[in-house]
This record gives structure tokens, sequence and C-alpha cells, in this order.
């Protein structure tokens, strides 16, 4: 090479450059800032310019590793120089002859080009001299570099994995005068650089890794730029990386999740929720614990989040919305991972997955929808591409639209992954807290109550031998029903402990009507009459006593319609297996004359237990106090009462009873002997009610569970005299 080929460099310069001792192309280089720093002065721009050429393209492109080593730091020399005149290069290049203005950016990107070609050569040493020259070239240029960013990143994430340990090092340096480059910057495009960043956070290198997770790290902490937004790109990535068998790297990404998690609690409205879900159901399924467990973590989160403050059912709605307008949500995983949450330990979390079902549940079906069809039909459904009419409410003229088969697509397979729902959330039934069982009966009230589910489960048969319901239950109701009374029986401390506040939460959430009646249908053809009896006990203490019954108690007790007189018939074919329920029943609706009766069968077999219980404190008892003073009309009820007082054990509720009986005007027991008064009292209700097979349907009830009650006692004689023998 001759000086007159590359000129404005010497020829000894350019020997110097092409030297293989660094000494010799260190001296050439300084010869090279003399020479710029000159050109600054003068304001020659153009013979700057082609400087940057020779030792662009020239040299750092040319075939020779210490051509090319010269031409790095002759780079590096020349963007020192032009430091000593930050107007020249950092802020504006000096006024060209013509007058206009030259932008930083045009001297910035003939210094980076060329060293950014050579992080690709086969040479480390010449990769090496890359770094340090782009490290001069940035500690002047600052700012101005950002222009070419992308590409700058792209070759740091290359260098943080050579495998030249002294390559590393000096990538490290010029990563970290990036980063704070970046950071000083408010200029920043980050939405260019997300696509790298996508990209390169998938690497398996451990070093590429750390990288990566080191800039998502400075990026979030930076005031400026929002990477929250861009989370659902990068949150994947992150959670592979988690995976990394590196503590350190595992550590590294732990802690800046946890900063995501930080910044989503202060301002939620910014998180894409619905393009999170997915990723968060399939790492929270992960084999790897670690990567469970945050995940889980970060669900947990979420589920708080959207279930919390003030507008929680609105911000919730709207975010199951988004997420299920997903067209490739995963469904599946999702109700699995909802399932399995409903076992953790936390209240919290166990009541924001409740409400997550709930709101997924309710959101699916569109506000004009109709129900979807059987699971055998759906095929149907989708070839003939349901119309569905809808009524313009200006002029009332009648329009055809089509049902989005895709939308009936997800409320068809939420529906059916219920099934799989369906025992959890009656399992939730048993929890400890009052909150999760409360919550827990919103979901299955929904979901027993929505018209659009259908039962695939083999229950049908036994499903379908129940009445059907006017207020709109699906097989569901059935089914929730039979299955509580199971766990009531498997269970009898929570029938005991939460029995009452069960019943009565299914009462005011649903029609208590429909709950009783179908707790009597099943329960009146009960096998074991034991738990029957103890289970109509508690149906009766609660139908007389709660404040969410009082409505059915009206209906009952006024009893002038045909459809009261069927309540009755229902709940007393099952109140049978309780004798003082069933009297309880008949004083309630005023069949005196048939509680007389039935009194008088119990002396026939006393040892009904809780006469008492029902008696003290009962607050419709009341009515029947202020019926005792009707003179003419209700000796049939002073003769119930008082055959029921002969049947109290001394207690308490005997005292009372017979204290409240002795305040009644003896005319009583005259009126007794009317009998025009009998007539009338008697026969209030017999056109509508055959009591006499009501009282042979008691009397066979009774006579089940004499015969169970001596079965068992045989079978204890039996074991004993088996156990005598063994001894």
């Amino acid at each position: 090479m001759s000086g007159k080929d590359h000129a404005p460099l010497s020829s000894a310069c350019v020997r110097a450059l092409n030297d293989k001792i660094y000494e010799k192309r260190k001296a050439a280089a300084q010869e090279i800032e003399k020479m710029v720093k000159d050109f600054s002065a003068t304001k020659n721009t153009l013979q700057i310019t082609k400087l940057l050429k020779v030792l662009g393209q020239d040299f750092a492109l040319s075939q020779n590793p210490n051509t090319r080593k010269g031409g790095l730091i002759g780079l590096a020399a020349i963007a020192v120089a032009l430091g000593k005149f930050a107007n020249v290069l950092v802020v504006l290049s000096s006024t060209a002859e013509n007058g206009e203005i030259e932008e930083s950016s045009l001297y910035t990107g003939d210094l980076i080009h060329p060293i950014l070609a050579c992080f690709a050569d086969s040479d480390p040493l010449v990769r090496y001299y890359a770094c340090e020259s782009l490290y001069n070239v940035s500690k002047v240029a600052r700012g101005s570099v950002l222009v070419h960013f992308t590409d700058i990143f792209s070759v740091l994430s290359k260098l943080a994995a050579d495998p030249d340990q002294k390559v590393r090092s000096g990538s490290e340096h010029l990563d970290k005068l990036m980063k704070d480059i970046v950071t000083e910057s408010a200029a920043f495009d980050l939405v260019g650089l997300m696509p790298h960043l996508r990209k390169k956070i998938y690497s398996n290198n451990t070093f590429a890794r750390q990288f990566i997770i080191s800039w998502v790290s400075v990026l979030d902490a930076v005031p400026d730029i929002d990477l929250i937004v861009f989370l659902p790109e990068i949150l994947d990535g992150l959670f592979r990386i988690l995976e990394d068998p590196n503590k350190e790297i595992q550590k590294m990404c732990d802690t800046v999740l946890n900063e995501f998690l930080r910044s989503i609690k202060k301002d939620p409205s910014r998180v894409k929720f619905d393009e999170m879900i997915n990723i968060l159901i399939t790492h929270s399924q992960s084999p790897d614990e670690l990567l469970q467990e945050t995940a889980k973590a970060v669900n947990f989160t979420f589920m708080k989040l959207v279930t919390e403050g003030d507008d929680k059912d609105s911000f919730l709605v709207e975010v199951v919305g988004d997420v299920m307008e997903e067209e490739q949500l995963d469904l599946p995983s999702l109700v699995d991972v909802l399932t399995k949450h409903l076992h953790h330990t936390s209240v919290a979390t166990k009541v924001s997955v409740l409400r997550w079902i709930y709101h997924l549940y309710i959101k699916i079906p569109t506000k004009h929808s109709q129900p979807i069809m059987l699971v055998a039909k759906w095929e149907e459904q989708i070839a003939a591409s349901v119309q569905v009419r809808v009524e313009e409410s200006a002029g009332g003229k009648m329009v055809e639209r089509q049902r989005d088969p895709a939308t009936d697509w997800k409320r068809f397979m939420m529906f059916l992954y219920i099934e799989k729902l369906f025992p959890e959330l009656r399992r939730a039934l048993s929890d400890s807290s009052d909150e999760v069982v409360q919550q827990d009966l919103e979901v299955l009230a929904e979901i027993i109550s929505s018209p659009s589910v259908t039962s695939s489960s083999d229950d049908a048969d036994s499903e379908n031998q129940l009445p059907s319901n006017s207020h709109g239950m699906n097989p569901y109701f059935s089914k929730f029903v039979i299955s509580l009374l199971k766990l009531f029986s498997s269970d009898r401390h929570l029938l005991e402990d939460r029995g009452s506040f069960i019943i009565r939460q299914l009462c005011i959430l649903l029609n208590s009507e429909d709950i009783y009646t179908t707790l009597s249908m099943i329960l009146k053809t009960e096998e074991n009459v034991k738990f029957a009896s103890i289970m109509v006990e508690n149906l009766n203490t609660i139908l007389l006593t709660s404040s969410e019954l009082f409505d059915l108690r009206m209906k009952l007790k006024d009893m002038n319609t045909e459809e009261s007189y069927k309540l009755f018939r229902c709940l007393y074919e099952s109140w049978c297996h309780d004798p003082v329920a069933t009297v309880a029943l008949c004083l309630l609706t005023q069949n005196y004359s048939h509680a007389c009766d039935l009194i008088r069968t119990l002396f026939e077999s006393p040892g009904c237990g809780y006469h008492h219980e029902w008696v003290q404190a009962c607050p419709d008892l009341c009515d029947l106090r202020l019926e005792l003073l009707e003179v003419p009309h209700n000796q049939h009820l002073v003769q119930a009462l008082y055959g029921l007082l002969m049947l109290l054990p001394q207690t308490e509720a005997f005292h009372t009873l017979r204290r409240r009986l002795d305040c009644v005007p003896s005319l009583h027991l005259h009126c007794a002997r009317t009998p025009v008064a009998k007539t009338e009292v008697c026969n209030k209700h017999e056109k509508h009610i055959n009591f006499d097979e009501l009282l042979a349907h008691f009397l066979s009830v009774q006579e089940r569970h004499h015969q169970t009650k001596q079965s068992s006692r045989a079978v204890t004689l039996l074991e004993k005299g088996v156990r005598n023998l063994d001894t």
C-alpha cells in the first residue's frame, strides 16, 4: 500500500497501521488523533470524511488481520480526537462550506459500521480490538450511538457467549457503558429493540441468558421506559431462563420477575393479562419445581389483583372478557391450573380462584346468545350456523344475524370442563373458611341455575327421576343437591358445623322452594333412614327459624293454592323421617287435626329426641300462641300442644310449653267438645289433601325406621356374641 492511495494518511502511518506489533499500530493511531484534531480545529470536515472512509473500508474490512486491527485502532483514535470537539460529533458537526448543518449521526455511522463488521471475525484478537474500538467511540458519542443500538445489542448478545475469555471481558466493559448510555437517554427506541430481545431471550447459553436478564433488569429500572407493556412478549422466555441450572441465573431471573410483579401491583391497568394467561398456565404445570412455583406465584398475584379493590367485579369482568377474546386461549390448561389452585392453603388465593371461575363462567355467553345445544348436537349446530333472531328496538322490525361459532365453541368448552371443576367445587364446601365456602356457593349457584348447561354425567337416570322445576334450573341442580347430601352423609361434622350455613346461603342465592323441594324428593327415597332423619331435623329447624326461609314459611302457612298444597305434600313425604318435624310442619301449615293424629302415634313410639329444640325460641310459634286465644276455633291446636307436652321430657322446653298452655282460657276445654268448631278446623284442607293417605305414608316410613333399628340392634348383638366366642 502506498501513502498516496490512502490520503490523508502518510506512507509511514499506513505502514505502521499494517504492522503486526501493537506498539507501532498504537503510534500510528496517535498520529491519526493529532491529524483529526487539526482537521476539527480548522473545520475541515471533508478530510475527516476521507479519513473515515480509508480506515473504515480499506483497513477495517481488509483481508489481513493486522490491517483490520490497525483500522480499528485508527477509528478509535478518530473518535477520541473528535471528543475534544464535542460540537463536531456529539451535538452537531461544524458548518460545511455550503452552510448546511451535518448531523452527528453522519460520523457516528461511519465509525460504528466497520467496527460492527469486525465482531464476526474468526480472530479473537480482532474481536477484542473491536470491543475496545467501539467502547471508545461510544464513550465519546454517547446518545448518538443509540441510533444503531439494535445492531450493537445483537453484537453484544453474541459477545456475551464468545468462547474467548478476553473477548467476553472486553464485551463486559462495552456492555456496562451501553447500559449507562441507555439509562441516561430520553430517546431510547424500545419498540425497535423488542424483536431482538424477544429472539435472544430463548438462547440456551448461560452467558447469553445472563446478558439478557441483566438488560431486562436495566430497562425495567429506567423510569422513562415502560417495559411492563411488553412483558407478554418476553414472559415465556423469562420462565425458560428460570429453568437454567445455574443458581445465579435463577436468582437474577427470579429478582426480575419479582420486580415486574411489584410494578404490576402499582398499576394493574397497564398489564395485558389476556396475553399472559396461557404462558402462566403452561409454566404452572412445569415439572421444574422453581419454575412451577414462580408461575403459580405470578398467577396468584394476577388473580388477587383482579379480585381486589372497590371495582374488583368490573375489572375482573373486563380482564376475563379480554382473556375469552383470545382465539388461542388454552382453556383445558386454564381449568387444570384453577383446579390445582383450589387446594392452595391461602384463603385469599382460593377465594380469588373461585372468583376467576365465576367470572370465566358468566363471561363466556354473550348478552344476546342463546343456550348451546346438547353435546351430541354440537356438530349439527355448527353446520346449520344457527340464526339468532333479534328484534330491533326501533320499529319492532325483525332481523337475523348469525351467531359466531367461535363464541359458541368457547362457551361449549367451558361447559364441558364444568364436569372437571364440579367435584372440586363440591369439595371446597368443606373448607374451614366461611369466605371460601360462600364464594364457592356463589359459583355453584351460578352453574346449577344456568339454563345453558347440560350435564353429561352418568347420574342422568337418577336426575330424570326428580321433578322438573319451573325456575330454569339445569340437570346440575339435581346433581349438586344429590352430591351435597352425599357429602353431608359422609361428613357428619360438616353437617353439624356448616350444614345450616350452606343451606341458608343456597336459599339466598337460589329459589328456596326449589332447594327444599329437591332435597325432599331425594330424602324421600334415601336408603339410610338414620341420615334422612338427621337431615330432615336440620332442614326443619332451618325452615322454622331462618329469616332466609320467611317467604317459604308464609307460603306454607297460607296454603291456599294448588302449588302450596303440592309443596306441603312434597315436604311431608320426606319430613316423615322425623316425627317431630312432621308435627311441626303440620302446626306451621295449620293442619292441627292431623297434628293431633300424628302425636297420638308418637305415644306408641317415644324417644324422638329433639321435641324441645323447636319449642324453645322458635319465632313462628308466636303465631300459635296468639291462635290459642281464638277460643271458638282451635281446639285441635290445643290438643296437639297438650299431646306434645306429654311427650316432652322434664326439660326447660317442657316447663316453657306448660306455662304457655296454663295461660290458655279454660273455655278451650269445653270448645273441644263442640262439633261445629271441630268441623270448621278439622276439614280446613281436606278438600285438597288426603290426610289418611299421608298418615299411612307416615306410619310406613316410621315402620322402616323401626325395622332399621331392629336390624341394627340384631347386628350389634351378633357382633357382641361373636366377640364373646372369640374370647
